[in-house]
């Protein structure tokens, strides 16, 4: 995924700045830190009401998968899910919910090859058992149904790929990636969740899934990932690292 790549898609805090950088639409947050937290608890509560609506995300910013995330549908439940997520992290990232208190957002994955020219495949969703599926979307429980490709239009389908584009060169990624969406289904604005630099990539993961639906059988991917690697590596040889 490259150094920043993979950096960046360590850090949701970062990830987002440079996915905003870029001009691409994402879910309102709110960074705070577990310090700040620990300090004065009412101010940082306030300061997540004023700018966020429940139910709201809390996620530690730096892990990979579902650990330390919680749903918190009131000031009730902010708290313990602040504490929660402080277990795991120094920084600490608040998302307002796609689809607000009524509607659970839709969740859509497009996974992206490449390096200098990189491709989008189709998008799928996942449809979760439970009541949010561990948003980094790395393990799918039993009950979790996927659906290749996401019953989108053609022309939301077409904003989803270029919007993995553009978040794969948001993080200056090479290789492959998976970039995550949530979709309101109700005004259907999409938004990029995360990227994930690092996808599981056994044949049932939902990768190879994808691009095995857009024509790209396993065995082919995994040959031009081999070729995007040596062609990276080929490229980082053309550099000077002194006059």
């Amino acid at each position: 995924g490259g150094v920043l790549g993979s950096a960046a898609g360590m850090d949701k805090d970062i990830m987002k700045s440079l996915f905003r950088a870029a001009g691409l639409p994402i879910v309102k947050h709110v960074t705070v830190l577990r310090s700040e937290w620990d300090d004065n608890p009412k101010k940082l509560q306030k300061l997540v009401e004023s700018k966020l609506k429940y139910p709201v995300f809390v996620k530690p910013a730096n892990l990979g998968s579902s650990v330390g995330i919680s749903k918190a549908h009131d000031r009730k439940e902010l708290g313990p899910a602040i504490d929660e997520a402080a277990r795991f992290d120094r920084k600490i990232v608040i998302e307002e919910g796609v689809g607000g208190k009524k509607h659970k957002a839709r969740e859509i994955e497009c996974a992206v090859l490449g390096n200098d020219n990189p491709e989008a495949s189709v998008a799928g969703e996942i449809v979760p058992s439970a009541e949010f599926y561990d948003y980094s979307a790395k393990y799918l429980d039993e009950g979790s149904q996927l659906i290749i490709p996401a019953k989108l239009s053609k022309s939301e389908m077409k904003k989803v790929q270029q919007l993995a584009i553009a978040a794969f060169r948001a993080v200056d990624c090479s290789g492959l990636s998976r970039v995550d969406f949530l979709m309101d289904p109700k005004s259907r604005k999409i938004y990029l969740n995360e990227i994930n630099t690092m996808p599981g990539f056994t044949s049932i993961s939902m990768y190879p899934k994808l691009w095995a639906a857009s024509g790209v059988p396993y065995s082919e991917l995994i040959e031009r990932l081999i070729r995007l690697g040596l062609e990276r590596h080929a490229d980082k040889k053309k550099n000077q690292y002194s006059r």
